[in-house]
């Protein structure tokens, strides 16, 4: 048995459709081979759970795919809220570019404090015009923001958290283990993740988009999120087939309800950065004795290694930092930064760390060790940017009326989905629960289904 170490090559599963989305690097390639390691690792877990005498086939479809990679949700007679903060995005300054990454109050105010200006787009960008890059960028981390000047790949590879980055695996395996899988009646063919519990600790994208994944198979996911929480124009799509909770973590009764979803958890997904999960009470040697057989996989934006371990970022972010965004700019013939046409270091994060869930299932299933998975944007660039391109003809830009599937009766109200992307002989991808606000549902686990 060996741990998910890689994508896998385009001729281990079927491929259908096609089109491409447009770009300097392989984009849609990368979402073909990122949904193929889904469909491989959950054909090997079938396999080893004897729910098919041999591991099914896996087929993906190239056009839904690339589609997945963008937006999977569209709201049918009404309008969904922006995506972005009126002041977040690329601002000139005085020797470059940079990105301020704004949807979050606290990483708007703390922008705001450092350029000392008023929330306004045209006062930040005169503001932004004054500074140094990298000199803006060090300010708004330190107050606890969020920020990226745009680097050349050249100056990202010579950066000291471009070469740590640089040596990391993509999937990076920790502390193995032995781990006894609790018994799942429902479990079949068809919804091979039938009875799964699935803590879901994540925000944004990558994270959601693997939990959102394991409930297309039957996962019982139950996301927590704090109080209040939302996140406009995004629930809408990393919701879907989940249970959507909310828990004060600061506090005592919040903290301890989370350890005892923790204890009757299988898997664990989270998005903390390093020692984040320590300051809420639960280091990993508690997290052991809380859940001894659970399967943990995490992620975070710039890698974990580096002076940069600890930083936050979002794909946007990462995107400008590690060079893809100038390589973008070239590409394109542009003057200002040309990130991806999609997330998709998001979005390919997010299925890899679905396969690596699948893949520590299965190792456990067969009775070897297992262990804790590390997954990174940052990391992920580095694959994509070494992916060759190889798909050609149409370019994919919006989904056409056939992309969709039936009705979804949303939170918000009511929607079309994209149809699934991903199958496998015998095995349906599809979603019980529709996409729902945060704290739609209690802070428990379904009632059992047989």
């Amino acid at each position: 048995m060996m741990f998910l170490s890689s994508l896998p090559a385009a001729d281990r599963y079927h491929i259908t459709g096609t089109g491409h989305r447009p770009s300097v690097y392989a984009v849609s390639e990368l979402a073909n081979a990122a949904l193929g390691a889904v469909g491989l690792a959950l054909a090997d877990l079938i396999a080893a759970l004897n729910l098919a005498p041999t591991a099914p086939e896996v087929t993906v479809d190239q056009r839904l795919a690339s589609l997945w990679f963008g937006y999977s949700f569209r709201p049918e007679g009404w309008e969904m809220p922006a995506l972005w903060d009126p002041i977040a995005g690329d601002y000139a300054c005085a020797n470059g570019w940079i990105r301020l990454h704004t949807n979050l109050p606290h990483h708007r105010a703390a922008a705001l404090s450092v350029l000392g200006c008023t929330e306004d787009r045209d006062a930040v960008t005169a503001a932004v015009a004054r500074w140094d890059g990298d000199a803006l960028e060090r300010a708004v981390v330190e107050a606890g923001g969020v920020a990226a000047a745009m680097r050349s790949r050249a100056d990202w590879m010579a950066h000291p958290q471009g070469k740590a980055v640089a040596q990391e695996p993509l999937v990076d395996w920790i502390k193995p283990r032995r781990v006894v899988l609790r018994d799942r009646p429902a479990a079949c063919l068809a919804r091979p993740l039938a009875g799964l519990r699935v803590l879901d600790l994540t925000r944004v994208l990558a994270g959601p988009v693997s939990t959102r994944t394991l409930a297309g198979f039957g996962a019982d996911v139950l996301r927590i999120d704090p109080p209040g929480w939302d996140e406009p124009g995004v629930l809408q799509d990393i919701t879907l087939g989940k249970h959507m909770a909310q828990l004060n973590l600061r506090g005592t009764s919040g903290r301890e309800r989370l350890k005892e979803l923790l204890a009757s958890a299988d898997v664990l997904v989270h998005g903390y950065r390093p020692g984040a999960l320590d300051a809420l009470g639960l280091d990993i040697a508690t997290r052991d004795a809380i859940a001894p057989n659970r399967v943990e996989v995490t992620l975070n934006a710039y890698g974990w290694t580096g002076p940069w371990a600890g930083r936050r970022g979002f794909d946007s972010l990462v995107q400008m930092s590690s060079g893809l965004a100038d390589a973008g700019r070239v590409w394109a013939g542009a003057d200002k930064p040309t990130p991806l046409p999609v997330q998709a270091l998001d979005h390919a994060t997010g299925y890899m760390m679905a396969a690596a869930v699948l893949t520590a299932l299965r190792q456990a299933a067969s009775g070897a060790e297992t262990a804790v998975a590390r997954l990174s944007l940052a990391r992920m660039a580095e694959e994509l940017v070494t992916l060759p391109k190889s798909l050609a003809g149409v370019e994919i830009a919006a989904a056409d009326e056939a992309d969709y599937g039936d009705h979804e009766d949303s939170g918000w109200g009511p929607a079309r989905r994209l149809r699934a992307p991903l199958s496998l002989a015998g095995c349906h991808m599809g979603w019980s629960l529709p996409a729902t606000p945060s704290g739609t549902h209690a802070a428990d686990w379904p009632a059992p289904h047989f």
